[in-house]
């Protein structure tokens, strides 16, 4: 535990302005971001007596070993800031709300060219209309099955799409009048828009309009006595007034907001939010949060507002957001209003509902913020009491001197010896932190040999951890015995590009397509500069903390979470004895004594220990056993999806890919204009060069790079026996 004076600023050193201020720990991590109109009275608060602080503030600065700050001009530059480094570092002591599931939207593709209603979760896409969040995705469905009826847009996937295109026969939908069919031509593409703009029309709250013109037709009908269409359009009309019922009407004006409230108490706080646009509400979601600071209500709104909005623009910010209390400072409240109206385009109310509708429905998401907090903290005492349990179970089984706080797990993933591939998931405190995990190419050999494997892949996720405790400063001389990092071509301790795929493994630069799996997007920018605005505080000194002034080491020490930087307490393999002598072996050879390792056999669920002849079995309703058997599962879960996506990408892999300057776009061209690689490949420069956008050296290159691959051999289908053409490389279905 560190003495907060022993990094305490100097007298005079810290500003009085408006700044943004990162506190770390003795690993450089961040682990508190902070904002202040006035820097100076804002740190030096945190150096007081270590009895007059909150005990979660105690346990920050006791945890942290340096401070540094960044001075900004405005409090809404600060609030920008403030944002960005929370979003980036992911600091332990900010108040990070955290949800239980990915709320669903209603989204309408219109970037496409025929526009796609359907269910979406996840980051939001450019050109992509949303509606919601839900609380259920049966919720949505139901909605969008009543609005069909009047709005026959498109629901079906690609393949589905271009089936039907192929075949010239709509899908069941298009048959009963839910679908206006454009893959087979009964509507042009700028019909099948109109109708999904109006469908978004609808949705957005502009519903009065629509349903009088519906009706004004139907009259119509009926006074021609064509009284089926007629009957068609009272049945659309009953579906849209049924899908409207399902949002009730809650503010008469047809107002456009957010309603957020919270409910604590001295340990959580839970916060509940109502979308309500053109006076009914469009959808409900809630998070959750350790009140790991001390922070009052007005604090955890603007906790809650900035991650609502941080990433959001245009419409998807209200035009009024209601809150159950404001920051007393004026200036501060001001600055919050500001920034929501930039990311708004335009103005936006921030206040407090002090009387009528609007206050008794702050007082209903207030009621639901309460009942989610009891629930939670039923679930939780339950959760942590078992995962307690486990971690003892754990501790006592192996021997160990503490509970293991950190285990990590890792596992061998290939094909008959092919695409040979490692993981390594992180559980902290019994809990799965995805943002740690890690994958690895086996490239230091040939073929399967998932013993020889494990001791490269432990070994080289040790190697790393030795290097950040090099670079750090944390090498001590009894370590100089030991393999030291960047042996054995590592190609050094910062970047390791050329370690047995060590680039590769976390991320592969796109090449697996699961970047954006587990929040790993971004984790693996550790050599990037730290994007931030103002004044940059100094490197750390003597005295383990930063000025304001002089060159900086955010380069170098960003903060960010590192990708080996920590140790853990327990490290688990997936294998029996042979596995875990070469993960111990791995660890011997670098002289790391202080890290226990096991293996958990599958067969009979025995954990296995490096020094042991038999195996520890742990009661079948052990918890201790089931946590184990969760970390191993999801090891083997992530590597065999990192192992399946990268033989996917070897299977998809064109003869076009190795040709120089030919980009995807060009290359969709020349397949489009000759129909596959085969017939490609018969053409001669002159008529590659008719292929709108491409040159004559280009097209040398494609037909040299053609000449010099012998064609693939047909794929047949095997239920027909029909021999499929060439197509690009892709997989034939």
């Amino acid at each position: 535990m560190a003495d907060p004076s022993s990094y305490r600023p100097k007298p005079g050193q810290i500003p009085d302005s408006p700044g943004v201020y990162k506190f770390r720990d003795d690993h450089r991590r961040v682990i508190y971001v902070g904002k202040a109109k006035s820097l100076r009275p804002r740190l030096s608060s945190y150096f007081q007596d270590l009895a007059n602080l909150h005990p979660r503030t105690r346990t920050m600065v006791t945890t942290a070993a340096s401070v540094e700050w960044t001075v900004v001009s405005t409090e809404v530059e600060a609030l920008q800031l403030e944002y960005s480094w929370i979003k980036e570092y992911d600091p332990r002591f900010n108040v990070k709300y955290r949800d239980d599931k990915s709320y669903p939207y209603l989204a309408v593709t219109l970037n496409e060219e025929f526009p796609r209603v359907q269910v979406m979760r996840g980051a939001k896409k450019k050109g992509v209309r949303y509606f919601g969040p839900y609380g259920h995705a049966w919720a949505i469905r139901e909605t969008v099955d009543l609005m069909l009826r009047v709005f026959p847009v498109r629901t079906c996937s690609a393949g589905v799409f271009k089936n039907a295109e192929r075949t010239g026969r709509p899908c069941l939908l298009g048959y009963i009048g839910k679908c206006s069919a454009p893959c087979v031509g009964r509507v042009t593409p700028d019909e099948h828009r109109e109708l999904a703009e109006e469908f978004c029309d609808f949705m957005a709250g502009r519903t009065g309009a629509y349903i009088r013109r519906l009706e004004r037709r139907m009259t119509d009908a009926a006074e021609e006595m064509e009284y089926e269409r007629a009957g068609r359009l009272r049945d659309d009309i009953g579906a849209l007034r049924r899908a409207m019922e399902k949002s009730a009407v809650v503010l008469a004006d047809a107002t456009d907001a957010d309603l957020i409230a919270v409910a604590e108490d001295e340990l959580e706080a839970a916060v509940q939010i109502f979308h309500v646009r053109g006076g009914r509400v469009r959808g409900q979601r809630g998070w959750v949060t350790d009140k790991v600071e001390e922070v009052d209500t007005a604090g955890l709104v603007e906790d809650a507002l900035q991650q609502l909005y941080g990433e959001e623009s245009g419409d998807s910010v209200p035009k009024e957001v209601l809150v159950p209390a404001l920051p007393e400072d004026q200036v501060a409240t001001d600055a919050l209003t500001q920034w929501l109206s930039e990311r708004r385009g335009s103005q936006v109310s921030l206040r407090v509902p002090q009387r009528g509708d609007k206050k008794d429905l702050m007082a209903t998401v207030g009621r639901n913020a309460q009942q989610s907090l009891v629930l939670h903290k039923t679930k939780r005492a339950s959760d942590l009491t078992t995962r307690s349990r486990a971690l003892e179970e754990i501790a006592q089984a192996l021997g160990l001197d503490s509970v293991p706080l950190r285990i990590e797990c890792f596992d061998i993933s290939h094909l008959q010896g092919d695409d040979v591939v490692a993981s390594m998931v992180v559980f902290e405190d019994g809990l799965a932190r995805k943002s740690e995990y890690r994958r690895f190419q086996i490239k230091g050999f040939e073929g399967q040999d998932d013993v020889r494997s494990m001791h490269e892949v432990i070994g080289r996720r040790f190697k790393r951890y030795l290097a950040e405790k090099e670079r750090t400063g944390e090498w001590t001389e009894e370590n100089e015995g030991s393999a030291t990092p960047g042996e054995n071509g590592e190609n050094g301790e910062n970047g390791e590009n050329g370690e047995n795929g060590e680039n590769g493994e976390n991320g592969e630069n796109g090449e697996n397509g699961v970047n954006g799996e587990n929040g790993e997007n971004g984790q693996n920018a550790d050599d990037a500069a730290d994007d931030t605005t103002g004044q940059i505080p100094a490197a750390p000194g003597e005295n383990g903390h930063a000025g304001p002034f002089g060159p900086s080491s955010l380069k170098e020490d960003d903060g960010r979470p590192k990708r080996f930087a920590y140790p853990p307490q327990l490290v688990v393999v997936d294998g029996g004895r042979p596995q875990v002598a070469a993960a111990k072996r791995a660890m011997d050879e670098l002289g790391i004594d202080d890290v226990a390792v096991c293996g958990l056999a599958k067969r009979l669920e025995e954990v296995w220990l490096p020094d042991d002849d038999d195996p520890v079995v742990l009661p079948r309703s052990s918890e201790g056993l089931y946590l184990l058997q969760r970390v191993r599962d999801e090891a083997h879960r992530f590597a065999i999806t990192y192992q399946r996506a990268k033989r996917a990408k070897r299977i998809r892999t064109s003869p076009l890919d190795d040709v120089p300057g030919l980009g995807e776009t060009r290359k969709q061209a020349l397949i489009k204009h000759f129909g596959s690689v085969k017939k490609l490949r018969q053409a001669t420069i002159e008529q590659i060069c008719e292929v709108p956008g491409l040159g004559r050296k280009t097209a040398e290159s494609v037909a040299v790079a053609l000449a010099g691959t012998a064609p693939a051999a047909p794929a047949v289908n095997t239920a027909t026996g029909e021999i499929m053409e060439d197509d690009g490389g892709s997989t034939h279905d």
